[in-house]
Parts: C-alpha cells; structure tokens; sequence
C-alpha cells in the first residue's frame, strides 16, 4: 500500500495532467512567439515529473521497508521557526518589489534567505552568498527580460 508520499505524487500526476491537457485549449499566440500555454505546460510538466519521481521512490522505499530493518533513529526535529521566516521573506520580497524593482528585491530576497538558512561564518562565505545573490538576480533578469522578452517590475524608488 502506498503511503502518504505515493498518495500524494498520485493526486499531483492526476492534476497534472488533466491541466496539461486544458492547456492544448489554449488560443495560440498572434503576436509573440511563444504562446500563452507555454508557462503552464512547463510548470506541470515538471510537476508531472516530479510526482512520478515521487511515486517510483515511495515505490522504492516500501520494497526496502520489506526487508527487515534496524531501529529507526529520529532524526532533527522540525525547525518550524525556519519555514516562518522564508514565508515571512518571501512575503518581504513580494512587497518590496514595486518600490525596489526585479533586480534588487531578487538580490536582497537570494541573499537574505541565504543568510536565513546558514548564516556565514567567515568573510569567504559572506563574498560567496551575495555573489551567489548578484549572479541569480542578473540571469533571472536576463532570462526573463531578454531572452523571454518580459516585462520585470521596474522600481519606483530605484527606477531599475
């Protein structure tokens, strides 16, 4: 029997795919090349993926389960204090984003939960997280705003 994590990957593949097939509904675009179905069908493709990865590794864990196995160990408890401080950046970012623009509400949010989740110990480790922010911030910007042609929320305070 499955468990929850098969259930789970079960009702995410059904979704998936009865919206994926919504999608071919869609009109074609007229005027750019890349149509309104295509964010969508990338976004449940990679759910669709996702959910059979997640099904065949339920699938995977109760042939090992089978077998017999040693005393679980616990393992850390949850960190519930964590997953509210990324809902409460991500709401941050959100905010911040017509009064900053993409490019450095992108760099502050990368950074800030970067420093959320691991805090640097050392210069080395300052100097990599917001390279890591700077670099993230500029491809997603040229992604979006180059390659895929998108307008970027451009900042009223920073006009960038």
């Amino acid at each position: 029997m499955l468990s929850r994590d098969g259930i789970s990957g079960l009702v995410c593949l059904a979704i998936s795919a009865v919206l994926l097939t919504q999608t071919f509904g869609l009109p074609p675009a007229t005027v750019i090349p890349i149509g309104p179905a295509f964010y969508p069908r990338v976004v449940l493709s990679i759910l669709g993926l996702l959910s059979v990865i997640l099904i065949v590794l339920d699938f995977r864990a109760m042939r090992t389960a089978s077998a017999p196995a040693a005393a679980p160990t616990a393992g850390p408890p949850p960190n519930y204090r964590l997953v509210l401080a990324t809902f409460i950046e991500f709401g941050l970012y959100i905010l911040l984003l017509p009064p900053l623009g993409f490019r450095i509400a992108t760099f502050l949010f990368v950074l800030s939960l970067q420093v959320t989740l691991e805090w640097p110990r050392s210069t080395k480790r300052w100097l990599l997280a917001i390279a890591v922010a700077a670099a993230t911030s500029l491809i997603c910007y040229l992604v979006f705003q180059d390659y895929l042609s998108l307008l970027l929320p451009r900042g009223t305070w920073s006009n960038m």
